[in-house]
């Protein structure tokens, strides 16, 4: 699938405003670098990772001589890459059959996200199981139903206020009895306090790691592109306490401030697998580091 967004939000304005120093100043300086570092800074990037970009390529452009700020381009190109490159860890296990429990506060496009896994699943002859153990919100299970029926796939869901894990405990033993490819489970993003939440989370992963084995076992946080630097404070509570093996990028649109991919993968070391850029089941690509990092050049993804 191809996907282009106009030359706006994130990529469109920072390729921009880079394009800008360029013109501006033909020769690389210690000015140009600084200048640099802040434009990265200021673009959602973060302080320590823009830092650490730039010293990377104060350092290419001593070893290498670069003295044109035109020739720059691709060295950053190749350093934001490699950030975000993780490589074997960028794809989702298929040591089937795998359960993936899906993380993330409210908002922020677990549910269709969930719908979007889904569908990918099925259409390439997978048997899907999905376990709606979000059990605080009643619209949260109801929704997971619609998209189930429309994907085709089996759904486990308990009454409203039921606890969580005994939704997973179900699921897990519908997916063995059934012979399900990939379980895939709901989770609560907001319960009446955060530790409430961080408790509940770390019972249904341990219910999940019980029945399966660890490269069986995939924890996707949902974040919301267009949160900015929140995302990195979600990326940290939810890490503590599930141990997240990869993160699903959504809303990744016109507005989204997609410099949190960069962030994300350098501060906490997780691997952005998937980006969500609509809202239509087929709306999800696996990410593609090159793809990223030159779309910040180019303006488009």
């Amino acid at each position: 699938m191809e996907f282009e967004t106009q030359k706006k939000g994130f990529f469109g304005r920072l390729a921009q405003r880079i394009g800008d120093a360029v013109l501006m100043r033909p020769k690389v300086d210690d000015a140009f670098l600084d200048e640099l570092e802040e434009i990265l800074i200021t673009s959602d990037i973060g302080m320590d990772t823009s830092i650490r970009i730039v010293a990377e390529l104060r350092e290419a452009v001593r070893m290498e001589r670069i003295e044109e700020t035109s020739e720059v381009e691709a060295k950053l190109r190749g350093i934001i890459a490699g950030i975000v490159d993780k490589g074997d860890r960028l794809r989702i296990s298929e040591a089937y059959p795998i359960a993936i429990l899906m993380i993330g506060v409210n908002g922020g496009g677990k549910t269709t996200t969930i719908a979007k896994i889904a569908k990918r699943y099925v259409d390439e002859g997978k048997h899907v199981l999905i376990a709606a153990a979000d059990t605080f919100r009643a619209a949260a299970a109801e929704q997971l139903a619609v998209w189930a029926d429309r994907i085709g796939v089996d759904i486990v869901r308990h009454q409203e206020g039921a606890d969580p894990s005994a939704v997973i405990f179900d699921a897990v033993q519908a997916a063995k009895a059934r012979n399900v490819d990939v379980l895939i489970c709901d989770t609560a993003g907001r319960l009446q306090n955060k530790r409430n939440l961080m408790t509940e989370l770390e019972k249904m992963n341990k219910v999940v790691r019980k029945a399966y084995e660890e490269d069986q076992t995939e924890v996707l946080l949902v974040l919301d592109a267009t949160t900015g630097k929140n995302a990195v404070s979600q990326a940290k509570e939810f890490g503590d306490t599930t141990g997240v093996t990869g993160i699903v990028l959504t809303k990744l649109d016109g507005t989204a401030k997609g410099g949190i991919a960069i962030t994300v993968s350098d501060e906490f070391d997780l691997p952005v697998k998937f980006i969500g850029i609509g809202e239509r089941p087929e709306d999800l690509e696996p990410f593609d580091p090159r793809r990223f990092a030159d779309s910040i050049f180019t303006g488009v993804y």
